[in-house]
C-alpha cells in the first residue's frame, strides 16, 4: 500500500501533464481496466491500479518501459519483439491498433491473456509525444472459450449420444452420436418433445425422470427402451444430470444414452447359451442314471422341446408291424396326450419317412409350402382340429446298431422357429438318448433274466425242501436205531449235521426270493431280547466249541417289541460268521448296549478282516469277501437276508473292520415299533 501510494505521489506530475484534467485521471484511477500511458521512447509516464495489478509489480515512471518485465507472445505462441507489440507499433508507426489480443508472460511463470488497444499522444504541434493503452484480462473468457470448445469437441466426437432438454421436455441439443442412434438429424428434433423418442407406454419414465432433475437429483444408468425414427426400439442405458444457471437454479437436463442394444443381445444369447449347456448336462446326468426307458425319452422330449423353442415335441417309436411299419406316440411335451389321441398314428408318408427311414433330419420353415406335404389321402394335409404346425423339425434316434429307433419331432405355429444349431441341440441329445436307451434296454433284458433266475431259486427250493426233509426224517431213524458203539452211529450223525446245513441254506435261499417279492414274513411280539441273547449264546456255544462267545449284556431283563424268530437269525448269522471268519482266534464278543429308545448289539471278532474297499458291498445280495471267497463256504446271502431283516424293523445294519485285525458288526433296533 505505501510503495503504491509513493510511486502514485511521484506519478502525479507526469500525469497531471499528460492529461488535461485532474478530475478525468481519478476517474480511470480506480477504474478496474489497466490503463497506462508512455513517451514515444516507451517510458511509462502514467498508470493506474488495475495497471499495476496487471503488471505484478509498481514501476517507475519514466524509468521502466511499458511492458515492464513481460515476456510477449502472439496468441499463437510465437514471441514477439517490443516494436512488434501493439503499443510498439503505435509508438512507431502513430497509428491506433485496436482490440489485439497478445499473451504475457511474467517473471513468477503465470500467463495471461490480454487485449490490447493503444492510441497515440500528438502535442499541439501534432508531433507524436507517446501512447496511451488500456489492456483487459481476458484469460478466464478465453479459458472459458477453450473449455466451451474442449467441451463441444468431446461432445460432438462423442460415441454415446448426449441430448439436452429444458424442463418442459423441449429438446435444445442433438449431438452426432444422436443422429446416429435414433435417425434424427439436429434440424429434424431440436425443438420437439422428448416423449417423439420413447414409446407410450413408457411416458411415466418422463415424468419420473423430470421430478428427479427438478429436485436436482441425477439419474444413473436407468436401462429401459427408446424409439428410433424409423419406428425401431432399442434398448439403452440412460443417464440424466440437472442443468443449473449462475444462480444455481435448475432450468434444464443433460442425458447421456447410451446404446446397449448389442450388449444386451449378448447377454441374452449367453444367457440362453448357459441355460442350454444347463439344460444339456442336466439331460446328460439323468439319462446316463436312468434305467427306464419311459424316463428316458419323456426328459429328452421335455428338454429338447425347451431347447429349441417348440410349442410341442413328441416322441414316436418306431415299430415293425404285419405290414412292416407301425408308429406309435411315446411321449409328449408341451400339449395334452387328448391333442394326438383323436389321430391316426403317423404313416410312412413322404413328410415322415426320412425320420422312420433314418434318411436324416427334416427342418422346414413351412411345412404346408413343402412339397412333400399334403399328398395323401384322406386329410391331404393336417386333419381339422390338429395342433397347427407351421415350423417343422424332426430328428431320427438312432442304436449303437444303427436301426432307428424312433423320431423326435417338434412343431411351432409361427414359420422359420427352428435354426441350424437348434437342429444340432437336438441331434447331439439324441445321440445321447440313443446310447442311455440302449442302456435301459439292457438294464430290462438283465432285469428280466434276474427275475427268471429268482423265480428258478425259488421254485428249486420250495421242491428241494420236500425231499431234504424227507431224507432228514429217514436218517433220524436210522440213527436211533444203531446203537453207541456201532460204528455207522457217527456216519449218520455227520449226514444229519450236513442235512441241517442244507436245509438252512434252502431256507435262506427261500428267505431271498421272499425278500424279491415283497413277501418275507415278519411277526412282531413282545419278547425278552437279553433271553434270546443268552440262549442263542449257549446254542452257538454247543454247535462251535472251537471258541469262546462272551456275553456283555447291559440289564437282565428287556423287552422289546419284534419278530425274535427274524432277529434272533440275524444274530446267529452274525455270531456264526464271525467263528467262520477267525480260524486263527479263539474268541468272540457278543455286546448290547441300549440308548435312548433304541438298542445297539454288535458282534466282534478277531479274523482276517475286510479291505475298505469291499465294506459297503458286502451287504450286497451274493456278494462275498473277495480275499475269503476262495477257501470259505457260503453263498453271501446271510448278510443280504440280515440287513433286509433289520431295515424291516426301522433299524440299521453295518461294519467297521480293519483289514488283517478282525471285524465287528452292528445292528440297530427301535425299542419298541410303531
Amino acid at each position: 500500500m505505501g510503495e503504491e501510494s509513493l510511486a502514485a505521489d511521484q506519478a502525479k506530475p507526469v500525469r497531471k501533464e499528460t492529461l488535461n484534467s485532474l478530475a478525468a485521471w481519478d476517474l480511470l484511477e480506480d477504474l478496474p481496466v489497466a490503463v497506462y500511458t508512455c513517451d514515444k521512447d516507451g517510458y511509462i509516464t502514467s498508470f493506474n491500479k488495475a495497471a499495476v495489478k496487471l503488471w505484478g509489480k509498481t514501476p517507475e515512471a519514466n524509468k521502466d518501459r511499458w511492458y515492464v518485465n513481460w515476456e510477449i507472445f502472439n496468441i499463437d505462441g510465437n514471441p514477439l519483439k517490443p516494436e512488434e507489440t501493439p503499443t510498439g507499433k503505435v509508438l512507431k508507426y502513430g497509428k491506433a491498433v485496436k482490440q489485439q489480443e497478445i499473451l504475457i508472460k511474467r517473471p513468477n511463470g503465470s500467463l495471461s491473456y490480454i487485449l490490447s488497444n493503444p492510441k497515440p499522444l500528438f502535442n499541439e504541434n501534432g508531433e507524436l509525444t507517446g501512447a496511451a493503452n488500456t489492456l483487459i484480462d481476458i484469460t478466464e473468457q478465453k479459458n472459458a472459450e477453450s473449455k466451451q470448445g474442449m467441451l463441444a469437441s468431446i461432445i460432438e466426437s462423442s460415441e454415446d449420444a448426449i441430448v439436452s432438454k429444458n424442463l418442459n421436455g423441449i429438446i435444445t441439443s442433438w449431438n452426432n452420436a444422436a443422429q446416429r442412434l435414433f435417425g434424427y438429424t439436429e434440424d429434424e428434433i431440436i425443438g420437439k418433445h422428448i416423449t417423439v423418442l420413447i414409446p407410450e407406454e413408457r411416458h411415466n419414465e418422463e415424468e419420473l425422470i423430470i421430478s428427479k432433475i427438478r429436485a436436482g437429483e441425477r439419474v444413473e444408468h436407468f436401462e429401459t427402451i427408446r424409439k428410433t425414427k424409423s419406428g425401431g426400439e432399442i434398448q439403452i442405458s440412460l443417464t440424466v444430470s440437472p442443468i443449473k444457471d449462475s444462480h444455481n437454479k435448475v432450468i434444464g437436463a443433460s442425458k447421456i444414452i447410451r446404446d446397449i442394444d448389442r450388449q444386451k443381445k449378448n447377454e441374452d444369447r449367453l444367457q440362453q447359451y448357459a441355460e442350454r449347456l444347463e439344460i444339456l448336462n442336466s439331460i446328460g446326468q439323468v439319462i446316463s442314471a436312468e434305467l427306464d426307458i419311459q424316463g428316458i425319452l419323456q426328459k429328452v422330449t421335455d428338454s429338447t422341446t425347451q431347447l429349441c423353442g417348440a410349442q410341442f415335441g413328441a416322441f414316436f417309436h418306431n415299430l415293425v408291424n404285419e405290414q412292416g411299419e407301425s408308429y406309435m406316440l411315446f411321449t409328449l411335451s408341451g400339449a395334452p396326450r387328448e391333442a394326438f389321441e383323436k389321430f391316426g398314428m403317423p404313416r410312412n408318408t413322404a413328410v415322415f419317412h426320412p425320420t422312420f427311414s433314418g434318411e436324416g433330419t427334416v427342418r422346414v420353415d413351412d411345412i404346408t409350402k413343402d412339397p412333400r406335404y399334403g399328398k395323401n389321402a384322406p386329410h391331404f394335409g393336417m386333419p381339422a382340429g390338429h395342433l397347427p404346425v407351421v415350423s417343422y423339425l424332426a430328428v431320427p434316434v438312432r442304436a449303437k446298431s444303427g436301426e432307428v429307433i424312433g423320431g423326435l419331432f417338434f412343431g411351432h405355429e409361427q414359420p422359420a422357429r427352428f435354426t441350424k444349431e437348434h437342429e444340432q441341440l437336438v441331434l447331439a441329445v439324441a445321440a445321447q438318448a440313443a446310447v442311455a436307451l440302449d442302456n435301459a434296454k439292457l438294464y430290462e433284458d438283465i432285469k428280466q433274466l434276474n427275475e427268471k433266475k429268482d423265480e428258478f431259486i425259488g421254485l428249486a427250493s420250495h421242491e428241494l425242501k420236500t425231499p431234504v426233509t424227507s431224507l432228514k426224517g429217514y436218517l433220524q431213524i436210522i440213527a436211533r436205531n444203531l446203537s453207541p458203539d456201532d460204528k455207522n452211529k457217527s456216519l449218520a450223525n455227520r449226514a444229519l449235521e450236513q442235512v441241517g446245513k442244507l436245509t438252512t441254506l434252502i431256507s435262506d435261499l427261500l428267505d431271498v426270493t421272499k425278500i424279491q417279492t415283497g413277501k418275507l414274513p415278519f411277526t412282531y411280539a413282545d419278547f425278552d431280547m437279553i433271553k434270546l441273547l443268552t440262549d442263542s449264546k449257549e446254542i452257538l456255544q454247543q454247535t462251535d466249541p472251537s471258541h469262546q462267545l462272551i456275553l456283555n449284556l447291559p440289564v437282565e431283563e428287556l423287552i422289546i417289541h419284534a419278530d425274535s424268530q427274524r432277529i434272533e437269525q440275524v444274530i446267529i448269522n452274525l455270531v456264526t460268521n464271525a467263528i467262520k471268519y477267525s480260524p486263527k482266534a479263539d474268541k468272540v464278543i457278543i455286546e448290547a448296549v441300549v440308548s435312548g429308545d433304541k438298542l445297539r448289539v454288535s458282534v466282534q471278532d478277531f479274523g482276517i478282516g475286510i479291505q475298505p474297499d469291499q465294506l459297503e458291498r458286502v451287504f450286497s445280495r451274493f456278494y462275498r469277501v473277495e480275499n475269503l471267497a476262495s477257501h470259505m463256504s457260503g453263498l453271501g446271502i446271510g448278510l443280504y437276508i440280515s440287513h433286509e431283516i433289520v431295515s424291516r424293523h426301522q433299524g440299521k445294519l453295518w461294519v467297521e473292520s480293519t483289514y488283517g485285525e478282525g471285524s465287528t458288526f452292528y445292528f440297530e433296533i427301535p425299542i419298541s415299533i410303531d
